[in-house]
């Protein structure tokens, strides 16, 4: 009992002051160079846990020092092209796409939005087993916590807050959902689509794992439903997050085979780390942490007008020498080739030709 009344406390103080931050602005535009196009794009997932205090304490250094090492990859030419970042609920995390040099920064979900799809009965049966102590029928006190931060011009920003019914424990106090944007890279064949999305925690929500996985199932439905109906088959996709999936957790071959099946049916869809292994490449240290721990991921897949290959994954945020951690996660880059499919490139080569051979 003593420890439910750590956490309500806890909570309840994340109420009061999660209520004061500011109602995010949509797409906010910071001067900087924009980077020129190489064939490349890069992707970094990061939940930066920012976290009010005391849920977190002494987290504004850490925040900071998120912002100026950002500032500092671009300074040397490294900085990753476009950011997806989890758990910006205060306003030092989310400041630092500004402080970190990036044009667009665009934000998820605020406490207000409502969520999507409708109720079934068994939601309806799920909800009326909502309990206030944990967190439960409280209310959105701070929004999704999502940003997408880009290099590159920003288009058609959509945003899903999951539905009311759809959460567990202590995550129903933020209005989790998912962030989509198509960023539009000059001098490539084709704009891309980026998602960003946190979904359920497991244990962290201080329920059972009955109402974690269904409320996580629910949620990934309403993710699939939002992509199908947000995404531009077109242009190629990148999701990238915090799914909290779990090496042991029950929900990973579940979503893993969902995600490949419903996400891109047509093209299929990969994941990061699992297609970098299946070519011959080794994770170690921190990569290889994040891969066994199974909480972030980035999954991919062609647009019909271009493809994305990967081309190498990178580790700016993990253990420094001493092996502190900026965050309680790695924050991880995945770097694709950005180019046409090669039946589509087979075809402009060969018009070229003919165009050639008549003049």
């Amino acid at each position: 009992m003593h420890r439910y009344w750590k956490v309500g406390v806890a909570a309840s103080l994340l109420v009061l002051i999660g209520a004061r931050h500011p109602r995010p602005s949509d797409v906010r535009l910071v001067p900087s160079a924009m980077p020129r196009f190489d064939g490349t794009v890069s992707v970094l997932t990061y939940n930066v846990k920012g976290l009010p205090w005391p849920v977190a304490i002494g987290r504004d250094a850490a925040l900071s020092d998120i912002a100026s090492h950002l500032r500092d990859l671009r300074r040397s030419g490294r900085a990753p092209h476009i950011v997806v970042l989890q758990e910006t609920f205060t306003n030092e995390a989310q400041s630092i796409g500004a402080a970190a040099g990036y044009r667009y920064v665009v934000r998820g979900p605020d406490p207000d939005t409502s969520g999507a799809i409708a109720a079934t009965r068994a939601d309806r049966d799920f909800a009326s087993g909502a309990h206030w102590w944990k967190g439960e029928t409280a209310g959105k006190y701070v929004g999704s916590g999502l940003q997408i931060l880009s290099d590159y011009p920003v288009r058609n920003v959509r945003r899903i807050a999951f539905p009311a019914f759809a959460c567990a424990g202590f995550d129903c106090l933020a209005n989790k959902g998912a962030l989509l944007a198509t960023v539009v890279i000059p001098g490539a064949p084709t704009p891309i689509d980026v998602l960003t999305t946190h979904l359920n925690s497991r244990r962290a929500s201080h329920v059972g794992d009955d109402r974690s996985i269904y409320a996580y199932r629910r949620q990934f439905d309403a993710l699939t439903d939002f992509i199908r109906i947000g995404h531009d088959a077109r242009n190629p996709l990148i999701i990238a997050g915090d799914f909290n999936v779990g090496s042991k957790d029950p929900r990973r071959p579940e979503i893993l085979a969902a995600a490949r099946q419903q996400w891109a049916p047509r093209g299929g869809i990969k994941d990061a780390f699992g297609e970098y292994l299946r070519e011959g490449g080794v994770l170690a240290g921190d990569a290889a942490f994040s891969f066994r721990r199974a909480r972030d991921w980035q999954f991919y897949s062609d647009g019909t007008t271009a493809k994305l290959t990967l081309a190498g994954i990178d580790v700016p945020f993990g253990r420094d020498g001493s092996g502190r951690m900026l965050s309680d996660h790695v924050g991880y880059t995945v770097r694709y080739r950005l180019g046409q499919p090669a039946a589509l490139a087979h075809e402009e080569d060969l018009a070229t030709r003919l165009v050639r051979s008549k003049t």
